[in-house]
């Protein structure tokens, strides 16, 4: 019989220290785990954020042991490498931060007195990943802590984090009259410790094997099985295996069969069942990555109501009890390691090692379907041999630990679709931001036509989309790069209906459901966020956007107004936009009717204002109200860029069609060598400001002939204060005065 107790409580937290010998006697903090050192500083920002090593010190004592038992630690995540010390010898080292370790204790155990120390570093190398990408680096035992006891003859604790038994179902679906499905399960058990025989327990059934070797296999047929059937029914079985010894672990495993088509889609067992979810990161306000159950069940919450069946868990493994949630509420889960941005040359080992972990320690969760291999690992790395062998390698790993899964890749938007990383996977998914950071929005649609065209017999999906909102910015007019909630609806509004229009999309995943920690950033108001989420960090305010997705995907009734946060507006007649899925919303301004919409989803007002009015929305029973205010001045706290706007120059009175200007595309500018030739200069000085866009325009004909779409205006405007008013004002002058060349 196992014994496990958490080890959360009575740790001295340790910082700023060179070595063990000075950490074991510093004085330190009390803390209690779940930590990071990060929580701060690692989501405001700035200098102070600290990567380095830092200690944990705890008073251990000694259980007792008999007949022969083994004492395990168990580490469920120490961010980003860790070290573990009993009584001051090194037991232990273990490179990536995401998953599960343990370190058999047993011989090192003194009687009284033991003193576990654990380093754990969170710095930059060039061996463990992630070295670059757009979040926080966490440092710390941000999971729990375990003394695991277990009899001489246990389940496999030494088998890269796993719990020493494997369930594989194969489903038969119904037909020719059939009126159930049967499946075939099969258990693995992996023991040590001399165990003879194991004893395996499905729906019901008791089943008995031999262990040769430390390996035994039982195989169980159900009939009229019941189905993990998504959102629907996520139905779980239990898999119990016992020892000889008392040592049992009980796992949970769902029966569900599926298959990606090419043209159209996702199938779960048997049926059309369109993927269509969000990305989460593990972080939120004030904790960091240290989150505790009741932290997973919130956003697990919030992804039931906005109705997404499908969760991307980026960039990185997330703890037990999150994919627990997943499984229990039939969301299907796409799983990968953090191998992104960068390739690293010395970095290949610490991608199998961590692809090795992933599987098996998640190999029993039904909601998982697909192994990702990398995450934009073009961004910053050369498509080359090694490149392509080290995902070769992991691609191959995945098919030999796991026959009934896909693997999958991120790809980055400047990745050639024509390019040989393409062909690895079994299925692949782009990351897509034409209309916040290059480009326009339309350009997604024409990438994925241009895509499916070319490659009709590839399964391709879209992974990352998004654009940065921060609440407390509005605008009667929003443009791309102002931050503002109402662009944000735009831009979901836009794609939305570009998924909607192909359904061969396999999965559709927004980035991101919660904005997150990203220490690098400065923008849109926020010091180390990134504000792509539809919910802000704290969980507290979700976003107008995220009412968009609840009335797409939601099957609960629901109305709601947007820019409740927009309160002073300094037009005549405003727009007054509702989101919702019933078929039709009557809009009241002071309690009086003024109108009724029938439609679908988003629906669009416009009213007089001239002083404080009580607007409210109605479908049968379901009511939303806000205030707006007519305001003589524009509100500058909703302003994120204050000053230096580029005007809208189709709104000139004298503005002559028949003439370039800014807001022509780089490719009909391109038609007149006296126009090109005056952009020339100031594009070159544009893109020279993103050097990552650069460097990818110059080697790569898809993005150069993207980006030939792009308005001048667009590109200007990315550039942000590197080209000032008044040089896109003298440029515009002088483009009004060449005339367009016509076909």
């Amino acid at each position: 019989m196992r014994k496990v107790t958490e080890l959360d409580k009575n740790w001295i937290f340790v910082k700023g220290v060179k070595g063990i010998a000075e950490a074991r006697v510093a004085e330190g903090v009390l803390v209690s785990l779940p930590h990071t050192w990060n929580a701060a500083d690692g989501q405001d920002g700035g200098n102070d954020y600290y990567r380095g090593t830092c200690w944990y010190r705890l008073a251990l004592q000694r259980p007792e042991l008999k007949d022969g038992e083994r004492a395990y630690l168990e580490f469920d995540g120490a961010a980003m490498t860790a070290d573990v010390y009993l009584n001051g010898e090194k037991l232990a080292h273990h490179e990536g931060g995401y998953s599960r370790f343990r370190v058999d204790i047993t011989e090192k155990l003194i009687e009284t007195g033991n003193e576990l120390m654990v380093a754990v570093d969170n710095s930059d190398n060039s061996r463990v990943y992630p070295q670059k990408a757009d979040f926080t680096f966490y440092g710390g035992l941000y999971r729990m802590v375990r003394l695991v006891i277990v009899p001489k003859a246990h389940f496999s604790m030494d088998y890269y984090g796993g719990n020493g038994i494997k369930v594989t179902p194969v489903v038969t679906l119904a037909e020719n009259g059939e009126e159930t499905a049967s499946a075939v399960v099969t258990v693995e058990i992996w023991a040590e410790g001399s165990a003879e025989y194991v004893t395996v327990t499905v729906a019901d059934e008791t089943k008995q094997a031999a262990v040769t070797d430390g390996y035994a296999k039982v195989e169980f047929h159900l009939e009229a099985v019941h189905l993990w059937d998504g959102v629907e029914d996520p139905y779980l079985y239990t898999a119990r295996a016992e020892l000889e010894s008392g040592d049992a672990v009980e796992v949970r495993f769902g029966c569900r069969s599926f298959r990606i088509d090419p043209q159209e889609g996702f199938f779960l067992n048997g049926r059309s069942y369109p993927l269509r979810g969000v990305s989460r990161h593990q972080d939120r306000k004030g904790a960091g990555n240290a989150l505790t159950p009741a932290m997973h069940q919130e956003d697990m919450d919030i992804v039931k109501e906005i109705g997404a069946n499908t969760l991307r868990l980026a960039h990185y493994q997330h703890a037990q009890e999150f994919y627990d949630l997943c499984d229990e509420n039939g969301i299907i889960v796409w799983a990968e390691i953090p191998y992104i941005t960068m390739h690293m040359n010395g970095g290949k080992e610490n991608t199998l090692s961590q692809m090795r972990e992933l599987i098996i320690q998640n190999y029993n969760h039904p909601s998982i379907i697909c192994w990702g291999l990398s995450n934009e690992i073009t961004a910053a790395s050369a498509v080359n041999e090694e490149l392509l062998e080290n995902h070769r390698e992991l691609n191959d790993l995945c098919h030999e630990l796991d026959k009934t899964r896909k693997t999958v890749m991120a790809d980055v938007f400047m990745l050639e679709i024509d390019s040989p990383m393409l062909e690895i996977p079994d299925i692949n998914s782009y990351n897509l931001y034409f209309g916040w950071y290059l480009g326009e929005m339309k350009q997604t649609d024409e990438f994925f036509d241009e895509y499916h065209s070319a490659y009709p017999e590839r399964c391709i999906g879209f992974s990352e989309y998004g654009a940065d909102a921060n609440p407390a910015y509005h605008s009667a007019k929003p443009d791309r790069g102002d931050y503002t909630e109402e662009y944000q609806c735009i831009y979901h509004e836009h794609m939305l209906r570009m998924i909607e229009e192909r359904p061969w999309l396999w999965a559709t995943h927004v980035w991101n459901l919660f904005d997150f920690a990203a220490d690098g950033r400065d923008e849109g108001g926020k010091h180390g966020e990134n504000q792509k989420g539809l919910v802000t960090i704290d969980r507290k305010t979700k976003k107008d956007a995220f009412y968009l997705y609840k009335a797409y995907w939601s099957r609960e009734n629901f109305i709601h107004i947007c820019g409740r946060r927009y309160v002073d507006r300094t037009e005549e007649v405003t727009k007054i936009k509702v989101y919702s899925n019933q078929p039709s919303v009557a809009l009241y301004v002071d309690g009086i009717f003024v109108e009724e919409q029938k439609g679908s989803r988003v629906f669009e007002f416009e009213i007089p204002i001239s002083g404080s009015h009580k607007v409210a929305a109605q479908a049968g029973e379901y009511r939303d109200e806000i205030i707006v205010k007519k305001a003589d001045e524009i509100n500058k706290e909703y302003l994120f860029v204050k000053e230096g706007d580029i005007v809208n120059w189709f709104d000139k009175e004298d503005f002559h069609e028949d003439c370039y200007s800014v807001g022509d595309t780089l490719g009909e500018i391109a038609k007149s060598p006296e126009a090109n030739a005056i952009v020339q200069k100031l594009t070159a000085k544009a893109t020279a400001s993103r050097g990552d866009v650069a460097e990818s325009v110059k080697d790569n004909p898809a993005l150069q002939r993207m980006m030939q779409r792009m308005t001048l205006q667009s590109m200007l405007k990315q550039a942000g204060d590197v080209i000032k008013p008044e040089e896109i004002k003298a440029l515009n002058d002088a483009l009004q005065r060449i005339k367009k060349v016509t076909d």
